[in-house]
């Protein structure tokens, strides 16, 4: 019977001291980190990242910003100077790329299913299905706020 009564008493003393605990914590400002690893202390910046695209689904798309910036070890310093990544489309997993030529154009579609092969070796199968390749781009016709009316700009002056 005293074992039974030492031993409740020792209970509530505990639960007593837990809340005296709890309180003190309380007005302090909460929880503080100790000597042991929780989830409350800081991660590495890399470790943070990592979790982060990981939770949100990011991988793809990491991947393939990661490849924009090694376009040149992935293609080659010669191509890379005249050609460049512009955007990934998830959807479609295709990669639109755009060159200064027509004739780097035609280079790179006829380089396009290697590329693909070697790209889809480094982020993973299927992660880019398709390379769209763009010429170049023409500059805009309009030069200034006044215009003709059914002006073509300055082609139409010249035949």
């Amino acid at each position: 019977m005293a074992r039974v009564a030492l031993r409740a008493a020792k209970e509530q003393a505990r639960a007593r001291g837990a809340a005296a605990r709890q309180q003190k914590q309380a007005r302090r400002g909460g929880l503080r980190s100790g000597a042991g690893r929780d989830g409350r202390d800081p991660l590495p910046l890399g470790a943070a990242v990592r979790s982060l695209i990981t939770e949100r689904g990011w991988e793809a798309p990491a991947a393939v910003g990661g490849v924009m910036g090694r376009w040149p070890q992935l293609v080659g310093p010669e191509v890379a100077q005249h050609c460049e990544p512009v955007r990934y489309d998830e959807e479609e997993r295709s990669l639109q790329v755009r060159c200064d030529s027509t004739a780097w154009a035609t280079q790179l579609r006829l380089l396009a299913p290697r590329l693909v092969a070697r790209l889809n070796e480094d982020l993973g199968q299927g992660t880019v299905r398709v390379i769209k390749v763009r010429g170049p781009e023409a500059p805009s016709r309009s030069y200034g706020p006044l215009r003709a009316p059914g002006s073509r700009g300055p082609g139409d002056t010249y035949g």
